[in-house]
């Protein structure tokens, strides 16, 4: 019998295939494997699953179950419904109320496009110990922001110790200056931006105040700045490439704007 044949004969054999394929895919992305593993488990199927299975998976599981268990697991959660996530963490919370489930629920709650119920998720934390968190204020000021509420989401960040971290300062600076510039306080945006770009941990600081700049008719500066951003990227690891590549796009956009 040939092995089509044998499939043919066995047809669970193939949606086991398919599933794990599926997870493989999974694992790969999120344990970081070389890319050719994405490209062999793509088109190789089901042999492509027994390769992936006895020389990646199952060396890992011996060598560290319990890292592999959980970058297994992170993907399976990628994958659910986020009704399902929702769903989930709400349950959570209401066995244990504590800063981390709470802030995961909201988190989740606004991906699915439903900021109010994030911003009522978090909203007992505002007055309780974690009033002064960086994390709850950023997290809310965010909500705030997505929901049009742009002088509220200030006053949040006027809480925030710019003192915690780096990464803190130059978050809390960008959302302070859009919502700033949100309310139409130009100047002062302006010079947040440029506050938030000194010693800034991310590229979402320069490309948003290149926006800035292309909207209010500063063509000169934008062009500038923008030739900078263009500089970093191309002297910039792969590694930090993909992780600035939302700021990266924006910046390659807006050069196209100035053309």
């Amino acid at each position: 019998m040939t092995l089509f044949g044998f499939l043919n004969h066995y047809p669970w054999l193939v949606y086991l295939s398919g599933a794990l394929q599926i997870i493989f895919l999974i694992h790969a992305l999120v344990t970081r494997r070389n890319f050719y593993w994405i490209f062999i488990l793509l088109i190789g199927s089901y042999l492509g699953v027994l390769a992936y299975l006895f020389l990646e998976f199952l060396p890992t599981l011996r060598g560290g179950g319990r890292r592999a268990g959980a970058a297994l697991q992170t993907g399976l959660e990628a994958i659910k419904p986020l009704d399902t996530r929702i769903r989930e963490a709400q349950a959570r919370l209401l066995e244990s109320d504590t800063l981390s489930n709470r802030a995961d629920l909201a988190a989740l709650q606004a991906r699915a496009g439903r900021p109010e119920e994030a911003q009522a998720t978090l909203a007992p934390l505002l007055s309780g110990i974690y009033a002064d968190d960086p994390v709850v204020l950023l997290t809310s000021a965010e909500l705030e922001l997505a929901r049009g509420n742009a002088a509220a989401a200030e006053g949040l960040l006027n809480r925030v110790d710019l003192r915690t971290s780096a990464a803190t300062r130059t978050r809390t600076l960008t959302l302070l200056a859009q919502a700033q510039e949100t309310q139409g306080k130009t100047a002062e945006a302006d010079e947040t931006y440029r506050e938030a770009m000194t010693a800034a941990t991310t590229e979402e600081p320069r490309a948003r105040y290149a926006a800035f700049l292309l909207k209010h008719g500063r063509r000169d500066e934008a062009a500038r700045l923008l030739e900078q951003l263009a500089r970093t990227e191309q002297r910039a690891t792969p590694l930090y490439r993909r992780q600035e590549r939302e700021w990266f796009q924006m910046a390659a956009g807006l050069r196209r704007e100035l053309r």
